[in-house]
């Protein structure tokens, strides 16, 4: 398989539902199921799952609410996190049973949980970003009965999408107004180690992250309209980007299907997506 060596990819518009019915409305968060039907959100709690080709696309479920990132478990159950509610619900995919997951744990109530990523133990971490100009903890993580603990208290600028590296002794955390993507170190007890920058990224506001294959990590950066690859020395390089903010419209949550990759796009009704000739880490983790 060639690798991703940071040029500039072909990208075009998937499923446009900006006239359709049902429309796509401003999705936020994005994610793959096992037979590759894409999964999003929208901006009144619509829960979409749109063909593998893009060809079609219906409403699941819906939260009332305003959807952000979402996750599969090794269930096949997907975990949609909800800026209205403040709360992360769970959709039984097979019975489109949508129920309250967590609205936070004890002692931390969430304020605003923007994006969930799994760990191969099948343990759920969510990002509380917090509020927009105070920074604040941070990463929380559940167990599959929906107990749980403040993982990693902080402080983020705004703590936003999260991905695991490969082998998972790693967590990314996108801290977007510190124009930062931070790592954390996963200790063999599950717990929280060392905080570092794995990028600095001026000017850039990052949303969502993908790791790949090779372990580099995609950002879906909210603006300016672009998605980036970073490597882990911290080199970023451009894998498109759209001035003119129509095929990549505020591009927020980032997934990968077999090898191109997807991403949602806040400013508009379509998901875009990117031939990156790369996979993804398989998710939920193995």
């Amino acid at each position: 398989m060639d690798k991703y060596r940071g040029k500039d990819v072909p990208m075009n518009v998937l499923c446009e539902g900006a006239t359709t019915e049902v429309r796509i409305s401003h999705p936020e968060g994005i994610a793959v199921d096992q037979e590759g039907n894409i999964w999003c959100g929208g901006d009144r709690g619509e829960i979409y799952r749109i063909a593998p080709d893009g060809s079609s696309w219906e409403i699941v479920a819906n939260t009332e609410g305003f959807c952000l990132g979402m996750a599969f478990d090794h269930n096949g159950d997907l975990f949609i996190c909800d800026m209205k509610h403040a709360a992360v619900f769970r959709l039984e995919v097979a019975t489109r049973t949508l129920t309250l997951f967590a609205d936070g744990v004890e002692g931390h109530r969430f304020l605003l949980p923007n994006y969930p990523a799994f760990d191969r133990q099948g343990r759920l971490f969510v990002s509380d970003s917090w509020k927009f100009d105070e920074p604040g903890p941070g990463v929380l993580v559940f167990n599959p009965d929906g107990s749980g603990e403040v993982w990693h208290e902080g402080p983020f600028t705004f703590a936003n999408g999260l991905a695991f590296s490969p082998d998972g002794s790693t967590l990314y955390v996108a801290e977007t107004f510190r124009n930062a993507i931070s790592a954390i170190t996963v200790q063999a007890d599950g717990s929280a180690g060392d905080k570092r920058d794995l990028a600095i990224l001026p000017g850039i506001y990052p949303d969502g992250l993908a790791v790949g294959e090779d372990g580099s990590v995609f950002v879906g950066c909210y603006e300016p309209s672009k998605v980036l690859n970073v490597a882990l020395d911290g080199t970023a390089t451009v894998v498109g980007e759209d001035d003119s903010a129509h095929t990549l419209a505020h591009p927020t949550n980032l997934a990968f299907q077999g090898n191109r990759l997807l991403s949602s796009n806040l400013g508009r009704w379509h998901v875009t997506e990117l031939a990156v000739n790369l996979g993804g880490v398989p998710l939920p983790p193995k």
